[in-house]
């Protein structure tokens, strides 16, 4: 690798970690306005997301510019391509973020309205995902990324718990409906953020190995 290669893909990897921490801040602000009923922080959200977008544009030429120049080979090659897909992956958890966001601005007349512990833990599971992936990223760490990809099994366990709670209770006519569409909403959002987080999970998987990960089943994930 030359020394201008190492800098320029040095310097595209501190741009996408960025990226995530803002893409973080994003997920946080999202669950506080969904946990608090409030819509105060929606125009910082909207702010910040198109922030994302523009550094999204930002670092996919960076990593075209990296290609034409350098034109690099094996794990360099598959190191930028890897920073392309991640970088997607963010930019669409952003706007899964503030489609939540969307969600808690329209329950905000709906105060009465309980949100359920298990979308809480949704919401630190699926930030715990996010930062995780990128963590195994940062350190080619396969058997971190692997774990991520078994931690998307609890975000679906908590959505489906969380969908049949809240079928049970509309049965009964005990709940507020346009609530819990709202509620049932961010839930499906914060769940597609898991499966973002599990695809830049495989991504690491595939740029320390060369093997594709993505479509495999838990028995491929969790091999030896």
């Amino acid at each position: 690798m030359s020394i201008h290669l190492q800098r320029d893909l040095k310097a595209l990897e501190l741009d996408l970690l960025s990226q995530s921490s803002i893409v973080e801040q994003m997920i946080h602000l999202a669950g506080h306005c969904l946990r608090e009923h409030t819509a105060e922080r929606f125009d910082e959200l909207q702010s910040l997301e198109t922030t994302v977008n523009q550094r999204e544009v930002e670092i996919e030429e960076e990593c075209l510019k990296i290609l034409a120049l350098h034109q690099p080979v094996a794990v360099d090659l598959r190191q930028v391509t890897t920073v392309m897909k991640i970088n997607g992956d963010l930019e669409r958890i952003a706007d899964l973020a503030v489609n939540i966001g969307e969600r808690a601005r329209s329950l905000v007349s709906h105060s009465h309205s309980r949100i359920p512990n298990e979308l809480d833990k949704m919401a630190e599971e699926a930030i715990a995902m996010v930062r995780g992936s990128l963590d195994a990223f940062v350190r080619l760490d396969v058997e971190s990324a692997r774990h991520v990809c078994i931690q998307d099994n609890i975000v679906d366990e908590l959505n489906r718990n969380l969908i049949h709670d809240w079928v049970s209770l509309l049965e009964k006519g005990t709940v507020d409906i346009v609530a819990v569409l709202h509620l049932f909403s961010a839930a499906r959002h914060l769940e597609r953020i898991a499966d973002h987080a599990t695809n830049i999970a495989q991504d690491v998987i595939y740029l320390v190995d060369g093997e594709i990960a993505r479509h495999w089943n838990e028995s491929y994930v969790t091999a030896e």
